[in-house]
C-alpha cells in the first residue's frame, strides 16, 4: 500500500520594491533607469510593450517613464514591468526592417535640428524630414545652423543665408552658432534650460561638441570629420539622456544618415509643411495631392515663392517614400 507524501508548501518569494524612473540610456536589450532620486538601475524588459498600430523594434525608449522593479540583490539587474503613457515621441524608420519603426526618444519638449551648410553639408532631404516628423507629433522645433565660423567662402555664406531665410520664413526660429565657440554658450544654454530636448543631425554635425559646449562635465566622445568621404563618423552609438548642470535634459542622437518618413498616410503629409498647410484650403479640391491638379494653391505659391522649390521637392520626394498600406 503506498503511502501519499505531503507536498512541502514553497515559500513565495519575497515582494520586490517597485519604482518609477526615466529611461536615460537603451543598447537593445539592457536599458539604464534614472529614479527619482537619481540613482541609475541597469534593467531588462519584461513583457512586450506596443504602441497601438505601430510595429517597432524597440520597445523601450530614451525618455520613456516606466515603473520597474528594484534589483533583488547587488549585481542583479531591475525589471522594467510598465511604460507609463507617452505625451510624444520620435520615430525614424528601422534601419534594416523597411516596414518597422525605431523609437528615437519620448517625451521631449523641443527638437534641435543641427544643421551644418558644409563639414559636413546637411541635406535638405533629411532636413525636411526631421521637421515634417517632428510636427507630426506636435513638437516644437529650433533649428540651429553649426560650424558657422567654418564658412569661408561667399557661396558658403550665401547659401547659409538662403538657409536661414527659407526656414524662418515658414516660421522656424533659426540660430547661427558654432559649438567649439564658448561665446555661444549662454545663447544655447538659455534655449535647453529646463526642457527636455531631442538633437537631431547628420554624423559630424556636432552634436556631441554642441553637448560638451553647454556643460562640460559630460565629456562626451567627439570624432573629427574624414578627410575622404567629408562625412562625420559615429561617436554615439545609442540615444542617450544627459542631465544638464543649469537644468533639462539633452538627448544626443545616434548620427542619421536619413529619417525615414513611417507611421504617415501621403494624404496626412502636406499637413506638416506650415507653409502649404496655410494655402491647402485654398485648393480647388478637398483632395488635392499638389501634384498636377487645376487650381492649386500650393502649386500657385511654389510660383509667387510662399512655397520654395526645396521644400516642395522634398515633399515629392517623401510622397515616394511612404509605402502604401
Amino acid at each position: 500500500m503506498s503511502v501519499k507524501r505531503k507536498k512541502k508548501a514553497r515559500k513565495k518569494a519575497p515582494a520586490r520594491p517597485q519604482a518609477t524612473g526615466t529611461v536615460i540610456r537603451t543598447t537593445g536589450t539592457l536599458s539604464w533607469v534614472a529614479s527619482a532620486d537619481g540613482v541609475q538601475y541597469e534593467c531588462v524588459v519584461r513583457g512586450k510593450f506596443r504602441i497601438a498600430g505601430l510595429k517597432t523594434t524597440n520597445p523601450v525608449a530614451v525618455g520613456d517613464h516606466v515603473q520597474f522593479f528594484l534589483p533583488a540583490e547587488e549585481g542583479e539587474v531591475g525589471v522594467i514591468t510598465r511604460i507609463l503613457p507617452r505625451k510624444n515621441y520620435i520615430l525614424r524608420r528601422a534601419a534594416i526592417h523597411a516596414h518597422r519603426a525605431h523609437i528615437l526618444c519620448a517625451n521631449v519638449d523641443q527638437a534641435l535640428l543641427l544643421y551644418t551648410v558644409s563639414h559636413p553639408h546637411t541635406t535638405s532631404g533629411f532636413a525636411n524630414r526631421f521637421l515634417v516628423i517632428a510636427e507630426s507629433y506636435h513638437i516644437p522645433i529650433h533649428i540651429l545652423i553649426n560650424k558657422v565660423d567654418l564658412l569661408t567662402t561667399p557661396e558658403e555664406v550665401a547659401k547659409k543665408e538662403e538657409v536661414k531665410e527659407m526656414y524662418e520664413q515658414i516660421g522656424y526660429p533659426v540660430t547661427e552658432i558654432s559649438a567649439l565657440d564658448e561665446a555661444y554658450r549662454p545663447t544655447v544654454s538659455e534655449l535647453l534650460k529646463d526642457k527636455v530636448s531631442f538633437l537631431g543631425g547628420h554624423s559630424g554635425a556636432g552634436k556631441s561638441t554642441l553637448v560638451n559646449l553647454i556643460d562640460p562635465s559630460l565629456d562626451i566622445k567627439t570624432a573629427e570629420i574624414s578627410d575622404y568621404t567629408a562625412k562625420g563618423r559615429h561617436t554615439t552609438t545609442f540615444s542617450q539622456m544627459h542631465p544638464l548642470a543649469e537644468g533639462g535634459f539633452i538627448i544626443d542622437s545616434p548620427g542619421i544618415k536619413e529619417m525615414g518618413i513611417t507611421n504617415l498616410e501621403k494624404e496626412e503629409l502636406a499637413h506638416y509643411f506650415p507653409e502649404m498647410q496655410q494655402l491647402m484650403d485654398q485648393c480647388h479640391f478637398n483632395n488635392c495631392m499638389h501634384l498636377s491638379e487645376p487650381g492649386c494653391a500650393v502649386k500657385e505659391g511654389l510660383e509667387t515663392g510662399e512655397v520654395h522649390p526645396t521644400r516642395f521637392n522634398s515633399y515629392i520626394s517623401m510622397l515616394a517614400d511612404i509605402a502604401p498600406e
